[in-house]
């Protein structure tokens, strides 16, 4: 049953090895962003800087900026949700504030599908639902003693709920900054510089039974630990000739949590390259392309292949709107479960 399913995966949340813990922070924000594939860390001008790199909302023009975003993964069943906030306290220094929420919905609860006298009663079938919140307080600086250098940092609150069978509480922080010289671009973020702990809380007496009968480890109270990853991002805008533009971003995601599935890999450290290309006629209209998640994938007679996922994104900046459009997943190229994802972004006062 689909209830049975689900408890056993909440019992193993509490073995899960932390190199995946809380991944539905790394999906990203911004169709912008998903359409150059994440390659975001040293472009990240915006709103949307608060999830990418705090550093980069010290180059917001406008008095106040809000982005708002929708996207449905896996033929829609999980839906991820985004709205953000930035506004300049002083002539130094923003602050911002960015929630997400990824979850699925009407999930049903099958534990009641058979009646006290054993028979199928479809009316008893209830729903629940599974969601992820983040919300991202972010500040950011210049740093006057070198011109062009912009530091940035978020506190970060992670609820996580399954129904009324768990939910965890969880905090972070996150530290960047963002160097600009001329036509490049440097950026560096460092993602749960301290760790990010998860402290998860099962309600046993709901599922107790259900994991007895169908012989499953009962889930205990347990904490997840989030390591910290680096972000380190070069990006250089070329100009041709007045009306034409060409941005070429690269992100490395460094790993230090053992040998992962990526393009570059060993025992101590792990590189994952993020590839992003944005033409731009006039700073008015955009066209992106993207290229990551980079996989060795074992072929059914044995042998290896090179996976990867390309990303695909059209924009239109009409003078404080920016409207964004991505086609993009989360990583399952093999399904061609591909996204539409829209964002939305809008500025207020001088």
């Amino acid at each position: 049953m689909v209830m049975c399913s689900l408890v056993s995966s909440w019992a193993g949340a509490q073995t899960t090895t932390p190199k995946y813990s809380n991944e539905f922070l790394h999906i990203g924000v911004g169709a912008r962003a998903l359409g150059l594939a994440n390659a975001q860390v040293a472009i990240a001008d915006d709103v949307t800087a608060g999830y990418w790199n705090p550093a980069g909302l010290l180059q917001i023009q406008d008095k106040y900026q809000v982005s708002l975003m929708h996207a449905e993964y896996f033929a829609g069943i999980a839906q991820f949700d985004y709205v953000a906030f930035a506004t300049p306290i002083d002539t130094n220094s923003h602050v911002g504030i960015s929630v997400m929420r990824f979850g699925v919905d009407d999930i049903p609860d099958t534990r009641f599908l058979y009646d006290a006298s054993g028979r199928l009663n479809y009316d008893n079938i209830r729903f629940f639902n599974s969601a992820d919140y983040a919300f991202l307080f972010s500040y950011a600086r210049h740093f006057r003693a070198i011109p062009g250098l912009r530091l940035g940092a978020n506190f970060k609150i992670i609820y996580r709920n399954v129904g009324e069978f768990a939910n965890a509480w969880g905090f972070g922080l996150d530290a960047g900054l963002q160097y600009g010289r001329k036509n490049w671009r440097l950026g560096l973020m460092l993602r749960d510089v301290t760790s990010t702990f998860t402290a998860w809380t099962h309600n046993v007496d709901l599922i107790y039974d259900i994991f007895v009968q169908t012989g499953n480890e009962v889930p205990q109270n347990s904490t997840e630990l989030t390591l910290p990853k680096a972000l380190l991002g070069v990006a250089h805008l070329f100009r041709i000739k007045e009306n034409f533009g060409v941005l070429a971003s690269l992100d490395l995601g460094l790993t230090f949590d053992g040998e992962r599935n990526v393009l570059i890999r060993s025992e101590v450290l792990s590189i994952d390259p993020n590839v992003g290309l944005e033409l731009d006629y006039k700073k008015l209209v955009f066209l992106r392309l993207g290229v990551s998640n980079f996989q060795r994938i074992k072929d059914f007679d044995g042998s290896t292949y090179l996976s990867y996922q390309p990303n695909f994104g059209l924009g239109i900046a009409i003078k404080r709107i920016g409207i964004d459009y991505a086609l993009t997943d989360v990583g399952d190229q093999a399904e061609a479960l591909y996204s539409n994802v829209f964002s939305l972004r809008i500025g207020f006062g001088k």
